[in-house]
């Protein structure tokens, strides 16, 4: 069986992609010169929260997915990223690619909420690798990408939000059911309110919530 050994060296984030997507680049190298003809690697991200400290306001902002800071030291556990595969052209020795993720705003995603409470510094990750590799220097031969095959990588959270500025410049992003939506619209519609801004305005200084 070959040994494969796999490390992050950068990510960032794809300037020309359609929406929000990081690139993450991977280094994989094969023992034994080895010849490689292809690779079918898939990669599950995990985000580690335990792994790095939280200020006052960050702790605030993500009461919603782990609970007051007391309680953290069970509550504090991973959070699902994402998910993405890509097909590794052949190599011997050792190859650099580029890793695809396609990413979402979507604030009811656990890892959106995340991203968007972080102030500052680095993002703690852990990509797990799995798929399909075809060996062999005189035919094919199929072998497993072992599933313990794991590394850490520390994302800039500059990245992500460079990400997102690039294609929600200044925005967010709330999904609502249909009826929400239906009497978002009749309640806009009702005061000729000029747009969803002013409409979300004027509910929350009806409720108190906000003051000019």
């Amino acid at each position: 069986m070959t040994e494969f050994s796999f490390s992050c060296t950068d990510v960032r984030a794809d300037a020309y992609a359609a929406g929000p997507t990081l690139v993450f680049r991977l280094r994989i190298t094969a023992t034994g010169g080895t010849r490689v003809h292809a690779m079918a690697l898939r990669c599950q991200i995990r985000v580690e929260p335990a792994r790095r400290g939280y200020d006052d306001h960050e702790a605030e902002a993500l009461g919603d997915l782990f609970g007051e800071r007391s309680r953290w030291g069970s509550s504090l556990n991973p959070v699902q990223f994402a998910q993405a595969s890509v097909m590794v052209p052949g190599f011997t020795g050792d190859i650099e690619t580029d890793l695809v993720v396609p990413c979402t705003y979507d604030t009811d995603i656990a890892a959106s909420r995340y991203f968007r409470a972080l102030s500052d510094g680095d993002v703690p990750l852990l990509l797990l690798f799995s798929g399909t590799a075809f060996t062999g220097a005189g035919g094919f031969h199929v072998e497993p990408v072992p599933w313990d095959k794991e590394v850490s990588h520390r994302m800039p959270v500059k990245v992500w939000r460079e990400m997102i500025d690039q294609h929600f410049p200044g925005c967010g992003w709330i999904r609502l059911p249909g009826d929400a939506m239906d009497a978002l619209l009749a309640y806009r519609s009702r005061r000729a309110l000029p747009s969803w801004e002013a409409t979300v305005e004027s509910l929350l200084e009806a409720a108190g919530e906000r003051t000019r």
